[in-house]
């Protein structure tokens, strides 16, 4: 997900085939009528406004920021005799949300316009966004104004008083105690943080990698990569974008030769080096450097102060605790792949390289466990998958999706739902679906917020919309787009932030579901991950395309998850590489993060944690997360282990991962209450008992 700054059993699969099955496709509804509805329900289910032009882009910012700044002023200059809570920090909520909401829009112009000159100008405009947020931090007007009415100890409920007080910390955390020449270098170094993090994912964006190869430097990769639109060049050759995912992991799986796996490797790898490690290193010296000028020993400490970790040290012996917890079954599995490679080289002192991982991981599936991830793309064409996704989450969670003709959309494909409660026909949000590469767009998978939803000045509640922005294989002239099993994950997961988004019901946008602490953000979706292991779940949606008779055997999906738990230690490992990444570079004093060459940082993490990058790569130049999620990737495997805990209140349920009653209680304890009370006590709240490691350690192959 990408998420915005301060401004995501088997004996009733019978009778779940039957309750999911999809009615034919229609033309597509009006929007007009749901908001109809929404109005009759006091709701409002209002579109954001789509700038059409780069000068459009600038009047919009500039308008809100206007709007916002003359509110905000308004604010500051009440007569403090006559301060309530209404007047002050849920006003001041409702208004920085309006120009939160432009600032989402724009972050999604940047990532998905067809025009670069519009791209461009997002990405400009959202960096004064970003400046002008941070501002509001050093406004000793409306500071003063807000501390008067906390003065008089007034009598709050509890999401008011969560309101008040985090709001009165982040002043405390932008540094309005220091002398007003030290805060005021505080705010400019900030600022110009916020313009080195949308530099750093402009040049991702831009980076570019096309490989050319012959078909018998392909020798292996399946034809339904060589007929993919765009890769058979005039002259016969084949181009491989390594800067495309799926094209990367397509090589990385199957190309029979190494030279060619390496290269692919090797220029995944570079990707945006040369713009991006000046650039990194600029961030990182900054962000220690602020961090310094706060009181905190580290940009770690500062950033995870908020979350559920609550230090740096915390989140390092997390991951490095799980690290050599995982070690002897890592151990294990890479012997087991340099095995494999020495038998199918017929060299006995074979070593394993970064690019032979994912092939003999793949060779390793086909011949120990007779599983052939490129032959179940056949169960999982894109629509049909979809479809099936919908029509699960719709009956565990008590919803419906309607396709909607959209008033505007910002390239050719893109599609438009509203999501209503199936039992009330009320609206609850909207979302919006561009699923496919071209060029220029953001090139990952990630769940964008477009409005938080909030209740509005009139009592109204402002409906949320998202965009789901994914780069999934497209189709072809004779052939649907047919997803690999880990696309269908990677669906389930960006989807589960979609239903976050719309889900949850806090009064406060600052307290909506993407609100909650970063390390447990991703929880909600990871815990969805599961379903699209289980046979009664894939029994709803996959099936053959050539033949809709054809479901996937249970032995196969048996195979799939022994095999995935078989290769679970390299895959935990792997991500634990990324979070010490991170923490290499932000959990250190501010003197070393001054000096740090962090492409030798990062690169020895990755030699301890997982296996030795190629010479003269540099993968953090490409690691995206360090522009929005620095010192917050930890977050990620901090999640997993309290998703995979919330999954097993389903996998033992009567209904088992279609079961509606426990999808009730997690649509109503967990994305339904956002960050209005801590999230531990959500997590226990739904489960019913207290959190636990146990099923995680059960998931990864270790049992105690």
């Amino acid at each position: 997900m990408r998420t915005p700054s301060r401004l995501l059993r088997q004996a009733l699969g019978l009778f779940f085939i039957v309750t999911l099955i999809l009615p034919a496709r229609a033309q597509p509804a009006k929007l007009a009528d749901f908001q109809a509805q929404a109005e009759r329900a006091r709701s409002s289910l209002v579109l954001p406004a789509y700038p059409l032009t780069s000068a459009e882009i600038t009047a919009q910012a500039e308008n809100a920021t206007k709007v916002a700044d003359a509110a905000l002023g308004a604010l500051a200059a009440q007569d403090s005799a006559k301060l309530t809570f209404a007047n002050t920090f849920a006003a001041y909520d409702a208004i920085t949300a309006r120009v939160g909401e432009v600032y989402q829009v724009l972050g999604t112009v940047a990532e998905s316009s067809t025009d670069k000159a519009m791209r461009d100008t997002a990405n400009e405009t959202t960096v004064k966004l970003q400046e002008w947020s941070v501002g509001l931090d050093y406004r000793a007007d409306l500071y003063g104004t807000l501390k008067a009415f906390v003065d008089t100890k007034p009598k709050l409920d509890r999401e008011q008083q969560r309101l008040v007080d985090e709001q009165m910390r982040s002043y405390c955390r932008a540094g309005l105690a220091l002398p007003a020449a030290e805060r005021a270098e505080v705010e400019k170094l900030r600022k110009d943080l916020a313009g080195l993090n949308t530099e750093f994912a402009v040049n991702i964006n831009a980076a570019r990698a096309p490989l050319d190869f012959t078909a018998e430097e392909l020798a292996g990769v399946p034809a339904s990569f060589l007929g993919s639109p765009g890769v058979k060049q005039p002259d016969g050759r084949y181009r491989v974008l390594a800067n495309v995912t799926w094209h990367a992991t397509a090589i990385a799986d199957n190309a029979d030769l190494p030279e060619t796996r390496r290269r692919v490797n090797i220029a995944r790898n570079s990707l945006a080096r040369e713009t991006n490690i000046p650039v990194l290193t600029r961030l990182v010296a900054l962000r220690g450097d602020i961090a310094r000028r706060l009181g905190y020993a580290t940009w770690a400490d500062y950033q995870i102060e908020t979350r559920m970790a609550r230090t740096g040290a915390t989140a390092v012996k997390f991951e490095e605790e799980l690290v050599a917890g995982l070690q002897p079954k890592f151990a294990a599995e890479m012997e087991t792949l340099r095995t494999l490679k020495a038998k199918h080289t017929a060299a006995a002192d074979a070593k394993l390289e970064p690019w032979d991982i994912n092939y003999y991981t793949n060779k390793l599936l086909k011949d120990r466990y007779a599983v052939d991830t490129e032959a179940l793309r056949v169960y999982f064409p894109y629509q049909s998958t979809l479809d099936g996704m919908f029509a699960i989450y719709q009956k565990i969670f008590g919803l419906k999706f309607t396709e909607v003709a959209a008033p505007y959309t910002w390239a050719p494909g893109v599609q438009l739902y509203v999501v209503a409660d199936a039992a009330t026909g009320v609206p609850m949000g909207a979302f919006y679906l561009d699923m496919f590469p071209r060029d220029g767009k953001f090139n990952h998978f990630a769940c964008f917020p477009q409005k938080v939803g909030g209740v509005l000045a009139d009592g109204r509640y402002d409906l949320p919309v998202a965009a789901l922005l994914c780069n999934f294989p497209a189709p072809s002239a004779d052939k649907p787009s047919l997803l690999k099993q880990g696309d269908v994950v990677t669906l389930f997961h960006e989807f589960g932030h979609v239903m976050h988004g719309m889900l949850s019901r806090s009064r406060f946008v600052a307290q909506t579901g993407f609100a909650v602490p970063q390390d447990f953000v991703e929880a909600p979706s990871q815990m969805l991950e599961n379903w699209v292991w289980d046979k009664a779940v894939l029994d709803t949606f996959a099936a053959d395309y050539r033949n809709s008779e054809k479901k996937i055997p249970a032995a196969t999906i048996a195979a799939i998850v022994a095999a995935r738990q078989a290769t679970e230690g390299y895959a935990t490992r792997r991500q634990l590489s990324l979070g010490l990444i991170d923490l290499a570079l932000h959990a250190v004093p501010p003197a070393e993060a001054a000096k740090m060459d962090v492409v030798a940082k990062t690169n020895a993490v990755l030699n301890r944690v997982t296996l030795a990058p190629a010479p003269d790569t540099a993968f953090v130049a490409y690691f995206g997360h360090m522009a929005g999620y620095d010192a917050g990737y930890y977050g990620y495997q901090w999640a997993k282990v309290l998703a995979i805990d919330m999954a097993s209140a389903f996998k033992s349920a009567p209904g088992g991962f279609l079961d509606e009653k426990t999808g009730l209680r997690l649509r109503q304890e967990i994305y339904g209450v956002g960050h209005t009370r801590d999230v531990g006590e959500s997590v226990e709240k739904f489960l019913g008992r207290p959190r636990s490691q146990e099923p995680y350690l059960e998931y990864v192959g270790i049992k105690k």
